[in-house]
């Protein structure tokens, strides 16, 4: 990679070489990263999610310590319940600004879910938080 501007670099992530791991958030999902962590010096991150067939998710309520977080849903449909929001459908083509610290969960998806998730910046804290009331 070769230094370009404001501290990032150039970064092509192949599909065809990129790796899915169960190394992520949730053991129900695997996570394929795209290098953006590392070009943006961990300012911002990105990577595929793809759920795990027969997994289930336990919907556990949690927030995330971040300054962005969007995810865009490429395949398949998953559902999410927001702080104030309710729960949400999401399918292929639909996206979702979380905004930071707001309190949610992934109550059920398809086993067929993939989803691209952009996160600023690329490490970011996680809680485990009541449900809202």
């Amino acid at each position: 990679m070769t230094e370009l501007w404001k501290g990032q670099t150039f970064t092509i992530p192949q599909a065809d070489t990129g790796k899915f791991a169960a190394e992520g958030l949730r053991n129900f999902f695997e996570y394929r990263e795209l290098g953006i962590g590392a070009a943006t010096a961990g300012k911002f991150g990105a990577h595929v999610i793809r759920a795990v067939p027969g997994q289930e998710s336990p919907a556990a309520w949690h927030a995330h310590t971040l300054d962005f977080q969007m995810v865009y849903v490429t395949k398949g449909w998953v559902v999410f319940e927001y702080e104030g929001q309710g729960e949400q459908v999401l399918r292929a083509g639909s996206c979702v600004l979380q905004p930071p610290g707001i309190r949610h969960r992934e109550v059920r998806h398809s086993d067929d879910l993939e989803l691209i998730e952009i996160t600023s910046p690329a490490a970011f804290g996680t809680q485990d938080v009541a449900a809202p009331s």
